[in-house]
């Protein structure tokens, strides 16, 4: 007799909007940040949050499931997880990005078979507005949201890529600042430049002089696709979550601009989900995919089409550096020769 595999993995992808959006819930109402550093019951959670007493205790069991919460005696407490990452005011906040998913990018996935069928980002499937960066079209949300995981990627690229030679680097779209911040903590002597579109930049002076690096982290206004060249005068560029947006033709189009505007033995740092060359996953990579999908023009590719790109633009010594981020799984490095 032929035995059926098991269902429980199709199970699993059905409710995983439904574990996303306890977490969402969880974070709108602030829930995490009440429980700091003590226990509640559900009666108390419901006193504090403005809720019902039957809606905080389902909330709670969920989240105590998830492993957010851990539940004693009817009292649930915070998981050093959740301490860490969800108590707002704490330096590693990550709650803004939980945010802007809920509020910017998971709308769009509710249309993704649209979306698929009519091979166009979601918010361009009603109008005929074809940028996706221009001012206006993304909150500031996404722009807080975005940079807890920026910065925490940062911090692993900073260690796995050896920028010990760079002093003066370009970070083409770096808005938000969180690359340049967490390279120059690493590396007391580089000096970065943040090119990125003249709103974005408005936004990151703040970030830059929170950190207390406007000796160090300079911002100029431009547009990386429309400007003929780049801000030149740096001996490294770092790419990082930028090509992903892109189709194969703007990608070589920028990668051109880079290899013009580095002096020879200029580096170049590409950091990015990498999909795996047999387009098998990871799993990660591949979802990151499909979010481009909804939502911009690009997609995420395999180390070997950077190589075939970078190669094509003029770059050699070309390696592929792989690691663990929470935004990256690893970086393309290559040399102007």
């Amino acid at each position: 007799m032929d035995t059926q595999p098991a269902l429980d993995g199709l199970v699993r992808l059905t409710s995983g909007l439904w574990a996303s959006q306890t977490l969402v819930a969880a974070e709108d109402l602030g829930l995490f940040t009440f429980l700091s550093g003590g226990s509640a019951t559900p009666a108390e959670v419901a006193a504090g949050t403005g809720i019902a007493e039957r809606p905080a205790e389902i909330l709670l069991t969920a989240c105590a499931a998830l492993d957010l919460l851990d539940a004693d005696g009817g009292r649930f407490r915070n998981t050093p997880v959740a301490e860490a990452y969800l108590v707002k005011g704490k330096p590693d906040y990550f709650g803004d990005y939980i945010r802007m998913l809920g509020q910017y990018a998971n709308p769009g996935w509710m249309r993704v078979t649209e979306i698929v069928r009519a091979n166009r980002p979601g918010r361009l499937l009603s109008g005929d507005q074809e940028e996706i960066f221009e001012e206006g079209t993304r909150p500031r949300i996404f722009w807080d949201g975005l940079y807890p995981l920026s910065a925490g990627t940062a911090r692993v690229l900073a260690e796995e890529v050896d920028f010990g030679e760079t002093s003066t680097l370009l970070d083409v779209g770096g808005g938000g600042g969180a690359f340049a911040v967490e390279l120059c903590r690493r590396h007391p002597g580089l000096h970065t430049t943040i090119f990125d579109l003249p709103f974005v930049c408005e936004y990151t002076v703040d970030k830059v002089e929170e950190a207390k690096l406007s000796d160090r982290i300079s911002l100029r206004s431009g547009d990386f696709l429309q400007d003929a060249e780049l801000p030149p005068g740096h001996d490294a560029i770092l790419l990082s979550m930028i090509l992903h947006d892109w189709d194969e033709a703007r990608n070589a189009e920028l990668l051109a601009k880079c290899h013009r505007a580095l002096p020879s033995g200029g580096l170049l740092v590409i950091s990015e989900l990498l999909v795996d060359d047999d387009k098998a996953g990871p799993a990660d990579a591949a979802l990151m995919s499909m979010a481009m999908l909804v939502g911009t023009w690009g997609r995420n590719y395999t180390a070997a089409e950077y190589h075939e790109w970078l190669t094509a633009a003029g770059f050699d010594d070309i390696r592929t550096v792989r690691f663990q981020a929470p935004g990256a799984n690893g970086a393309i490095t290559a040399r102007k020769p």
